[in-house]
C-alpha cells in the first residue's frame, strides 16, 4: 500500500504512524520507558507509549522542512525489560524516598539503593549500547523519555564519535545535583553526569528556574556551563529585548555540533501541567520552536536530542508528540542544508 501523509494515521508501532522501518532510517527513535529516580509525580516511564499513541494524530507536514512527511523517522522496537525493571525498582525507590523525608535511613533502605542504583546502571548501559548501534548505521540518535536521567548513555556514546559538542538543555531545573536523594543516576544529576564525558565542551541552559545554592556555585564554578535563567529571559523581555534577540545570545556560546536535551516541564506548566516536577514561568511552545529553528539556521548540526519528563495524560502526550516531530524535522534539517 503506498503511503498517503494527507490519509488519517493507521497505528503501525512506528512514532507518527509512518511506514518506515529501522534498516531505511535516518533518525532513530529510543524509547526508555524509566522513572526510578523521580523525585516528585511519578509516571514518566509510560510516557513513550502515551507520545508514540498520540502522534498518529500530528499531521505531517512541516512550514520550514518540505515534505517533512518523508523524513525516514525510525522506531526502536521498545525494550519490555526496560518497563518491568522501571516498575520493580521504581517501588524501591519510593520506599528510599519516603524513608529520607521522614529522616530516618535504615539498613534495609540502603540494600535498596544499591539494588536500584545497579538497575540505573543497566539502563545506561542499554542507552548506550543502542545509541552506538544507530551512531554506526550513521543515524541521529533520539531518547524518548521517560525521566531526564535517560540520555545518560546516549551521551556517553556520541562522545565516543565527537570530540568537542554542546548540549543545549531546555528545562525548568539545573540538573547539575550530585547523586541527589542518594540516586547516582538522578533525573536531578543527568546534567552533571553528562559534564563527565570526554567530548561535552559546552553546556547551555535556558529557562532554569529552580535550582539549589550548590548548582548555583557549580555554574559559577564550572566554565563550560552558561545559564539564562528564566527570570533574566523575562526581565529583558520586560525591558524591550525581543526574543530573536535574546535567542541569538543564547546560542553564541554553543559549538557547531548540538545535542539538544529537552526537558518538557522547561515549557510553562500551561502546556504540560502534569509533568513531575511542574514550575510556574518557562518558554512558550512557540519560542521554543523559534529557538530551535534559529539553531539550524545559525548553521550548527543537531548530532541527536532527548524528550524527557512528559506525563501520560493525553493532553501532555500530545504537546509532546508535537515538538517530538519538530525536533525530528530540525535535526533533518540541519543534517541535509
Amino acid at each position: 500500500m503506498t503511503f498517503n501523509p494527507n490519509d488519517i494515521g493507521q497505528p503501525n508501532g512506528n512514532y507518527f504512524a509512518l511506514p518506515y522501518s529501522m534498516e531505511e532510517a535516518e533518525l532513530a527513535l529510543i524509547s526508555v520507558p524509566w522513572d526510578v529516580t523521580v523525585s516528585f509525580r511519578s509516571g514518566a516511564g509510560r510516557a513513550p507509549q502515551a507520545i508514540l499513541e498520540n502522534s498518529a494524530q500530528v499531521d505531517l507536514f512541516d512550514a520550514d522542512v518540505p515534505e517533512a512527511w518523508n523524513i525516514k523517522i525510525g522506531t526502536v522496537p521498545l525494550n519490555g525489560q526496560l518497563a518491568a525493571d522501571n516498575k520493580k525498582f521504581r517501588e524501591m525507590a519510593e520506599k528510599i524516598i519516603t524513608a529520607l523525608e521522614r529522616g530516618v535511613m535504615p539498613e534495609a533502605a540502603t540494600d535498596k539503593l544499591e539494588k536500584v542504583n545497579a538497575a540505573c546502571a543497566a539502563m545506561n548501559d542499554y542507552v548506550y549500547r543502542e545509541t552506538q548501534k544507530q551512531l554506526a548505521a550513521h543515524r541521529i540518535p533520539a531518547i524518548i523519555g521517560g525521566e531526564h536521567s535517560v540520555p545518560l548513555g546516549a551521551l556517553r556514546a556520541l562522545s565516543d564519535v565527537y570530540d568537542d559538542f554542546g548540549i543545549l538543555h531546555i528545562d525548568a531545573h539545573a540538573d547539575l545535583r550530585e547523586a541527589y536523594e542518594g540516586f547516582t543516576y538522578s533525573h536531578a544529576s543527568i546534567m552533571y553526569n553528562a559534564l563527565q564525558s570526554d567530548g561535552v565542551k559546552r553546556l547551555v541552559q535556558v529557562a532554569v528556574r529552580d535550582y539549589c545554592s550548590a548548582e548555583a556555585e557549580r555554574m559559577r564554578q564550572d566554565g563550560r556551563i552558561t545559564v539564562f535563567p528564566d527570570m533574566l529571559l523575562h526581565e529583558a523581555a520586560f525591558n524591550g529585548k525581543t526574543w530573536a534577540a535574546q535567542t541569538a545570545e543564547i546560542l553564541q556560546p554553543l559549538p557547531q555540533k548540538v545535542y539538544v536535551s529537552f526537558d518538557i516541564d522547561g515549557l510553562s506548566p500551561d502546556y504540560c501541567p502534569n509533568t513531575g516536577t511542574p514550575v510556574p514561568g518557562g518558554l512558550s511552545y512557540a519560542q521554543a520552536v523559534y529557538l530551535l529553528k534559529q539553531l539550524v539556521l545559525s548553521g550548527r548540526r543537531i548530532i541527536g536530542f532527548d524528550l524527557c519528563e512528559t506525563a501520560p495524560d493525553a493532553n501532555d502526550a500530545n504537546i509532546a508528540s508535537r515538538l517530538l516531530f519538530k525536533l525530528c524535522c530540525y535535526a533533518h534539517w540541519a543534517a541535509v542544508k
